[in-house]
């Protein structure tokens, strides 16, 4: 979609390109690093939150669009990477790993007092084709599962303090494992085993399951429960539960409540809000408008979800983590085709009603 960015400072318009993932800014020539809207550094997230608050980032945009950099750079202090570390990005070719951006990722958190969380090591999707097409027996595709995650693991060992393991293994309602390439080659066993050799490679590294669908009502967040019990129980090293928790404005608050307090509660572990966003146009229509309505709804339902999670016992709050960091950059309007504005900054870099409502939440 075409959006007008304002550079308050530089007193510049220029139109850019914007759809979900694939913005793709490069500063004019002569354009420096000042951040476009000035804004005291004492209430940004990452100074007012009681646990670590961030976001998961495009490599692309911290290298080439100083407005998002400097925005990353001023409100948080846990970065998630969106796509470096999958493994269609890391290893396109079976023959060798690129490890360009998820250095670049580490090597930015670290110049900048963040933490890591990696993502994600085993997830059904974004098989490379190498992969896809692999015809080994069932030792090779152990040796191919183990070697991918301990190869990425050992990499960042010290670096990178937790991982999503294993990434939405489950199917959508909650009744069984998902169809997926591991499942088939590797059995269910697969699960298990991939937070072993990761454990292996890292020690010290917290081990997290990650999936989405907590607050949609007690099936599929039961099923989590119980997958993430039935690990514990088998004595396989795992630390925490990704709740994934991309929702929608008008999903009733005592969803999102039984979504978070349940999980903490039955699983004793590491709670992490991990890719948080609330959508705005769920009807998917192509003619709606960002209202102030609407920018209240949302305020409401980002404060009632960060008001819910501070509530949890302090030593299970990981942290709260967005999936991107402004509206342009969602993955929401593009996936969809449709407007939506489900982050807290606008496409101005602008902080709106529902940065408030994060900020309300902290306190409640």
């Amino acid at each position: 979609m075409m959006e007008r960015y304002l550079h308050g400072l530089l007193g510049l318009s220029l139109l850019i390109f914007a759809c979900a993932k694939e913005v793709d800014f490069t500063p004019h020539a002569g354009e420096n690093d000042t951040d476009p809207v000035e804004m005291d550094i004492d209430t940004a997230l990452k100074t007012l939150s009681p646990y670590p608050f961030g976001a998961a980032v495009n490599v692309g945009l911290l290298k080439n669009n100083p407005n998002y950099r400097n925005l990353v750079i001023r409100e948080f202090n846990s970065l998630t990477p969106e796509n470096a570390m999958k493994l269609h990005f890391l290893r396109r070719e079976s023959s060798a790993f690129d490890w360009a951006d998820a250095d670049y990722l580490v090597d930015f958190a670290e110049e900048h007092g963040m933490r890591v969380h990696g993502h994600t090591l085993i997830w059904y999707k974004n098989i490379p084709d190498w992969l896809a097409d692999f015809e080994g027996d069932s030792a090779a595709w152990e040796a191919v599962f183990k070697t991918h995650i301990q190869t990425v693991v050992g990499r960042y060992k010290g670096r990178v303090g937790s991982w999503d393991v294993v990434n939405e293994a489950l199917d959508n309602d909650g009744h069984g494992l998902r169809e997926s390439i591991w499942l088939e080659k590797l059995g269910p066993g697969y699960i298990g085993r991939a937070f072993e050799y990761a454990h292996e490679a890292d020690p010290d590294a917290l081990l997290f399951y990650n999936d989405y669908g907590n607050e949609y009502g007690p099936t599929k967040r039961n099923a989590i429960i119980d997958l993430v019990n039935g690990l514990k129980a088998a004595g396989v090293p795992i630390h925490g539960v990704g709740m994934q928790m991309h929702t929608r404005y008008n999903r009733e608050d005592h969803f999102h409540t039984a979504a978070i307090e349940s999980t903490a509660a039955a699983t004793g572990l590491l709670v992490h809000i991990a890719e948080l966003d609330i959508a705005m146009n769920p009807a998917n229509d192509p003619s709606l408008t960002f209202t102030a309505e609407l920018a209240e709804r949302q305020k409401q339902a980002y404060q009632h979800i960060v008001s819910t999670f501070t509530g949890l016992p302090r030593a299970q709050r990981f942290g709260i983590t967005t999936w991107n960091v402004t509206d342009a950059d969602s993955w929401i309007p593009g996936t969809y085709n449709r407007p939506d504005w489900p982050l807290p900054f606008d496409s101005a870099y602008t902080r709106k009603p529902a940065y408030d409502g994060i900020l309300a939440g902290f306190d409640d």
